[in-house]
């Protein structure tokens, strides 16, 4: 079975940065807690560009991907930041 990799890039409104890091990181932690299918799950802050955030999210199969999938955890935290963003784009890989 093929690991499966998901990038997220987010462009988060100016003003909403700061809370929306705190939502993102405790969404991070409480998966890679609750989720045994959760490999790794990193939160990336560009360098140079203030209103971007990134995940790398790495699980240990396609079951374990649509599991977190339909986490509670999940749709709190979306319902949490929905405000606070202007747009995400979700790339599916695989990770062999």
């Amino acid at each position: 079975m093929s690991k499966i990799a998901i990038v997220v890039e987010f462009d988060v409104k100016p003003e909403h940065r700061k809370a929306f890091e705190q939502v993102i990181r405790s969404h991070a932690s409480r998966t890679r807690e609750a989720e045994p299918g959760c490999l790794q799950f990193d939160v990336l802050i560009p360098q140079r560009d203030a209103n971007k955030v990134f995940l790398f999210e790495c699980y240990r199969d396609q079951a374990a991907f649509e599991e977190h999938g339909k986490s509670p955890i999940l749709a709190e935290t979306r319902e949490k930041y929905k405000d606070m963003i202007e747009n995400r784009r979700i790339t599916l890989c695989s990770a062999d």
